[in-house]
């Protein structure tokens, strides 16, 4: 997979070509330097996992955004927009990943529910049995 971040004012696209980028704007500590003031020494890594793209803020002032929202973590995904502080790119993947999946046919897509925790519950079918006595009494009276 390669994966580009396509900064949205023009500039030079950035090659995101290790599994573990550094961003940030100190040039000896990050593997991308953006030579901004409201970028933080270190302010994100990028991780290329499994054709999958991931963004982590590393506790940066301005924080990092995916499409609006900040982030602590979460998924990159094709045309999505990451700001890192005021800076703005757009998030751009191609190639084939290394375990590339067939398509599923429709008839044959299906969810799977896992069960964590096996809980037995009794059905309510039936109303409980009244006593009478409709009223409500908190456990403190």
């Amino acid at each position: 997979m390669i994966a580009k971040l396509i900064p949205l004012n023009g500039g030079q696209p950035i090659l995101i070509d290790k599994d573990v980028t550094v961003v940030g704007r100190k040039s000896d500590l990050c593997d991308v330097q953006i030579d901004k003031n409201s970028i933080s020494k270190i302010h994100c890594v990028i991780i290329k996992t499994d054709g999958l793209l991931f963004v982590r803020d590393l506790c940066s002032t301005n924080g990092t955004r995916v499409n609006g929202q900040k982030i602590t973590r979460g998924a990159l995904l094709p045309g999505d927009e990451l700001s890192i502080a005021s800076t703005r790119f757009e998030v751009e993947l191609t190639g084939k990943h290394k375990k590339q999946q067939e398509p599923v046919e429709e008839s044959h897509r299906h969810t799977e529910m896992l069960t964590a925790f096996n809980l037995e519950v009794e059905s309510l079918d039936e109303k409980p049995e009244s006593d009478g006595d409709s009223e409500l009494k908190l456990a403190s009276e």
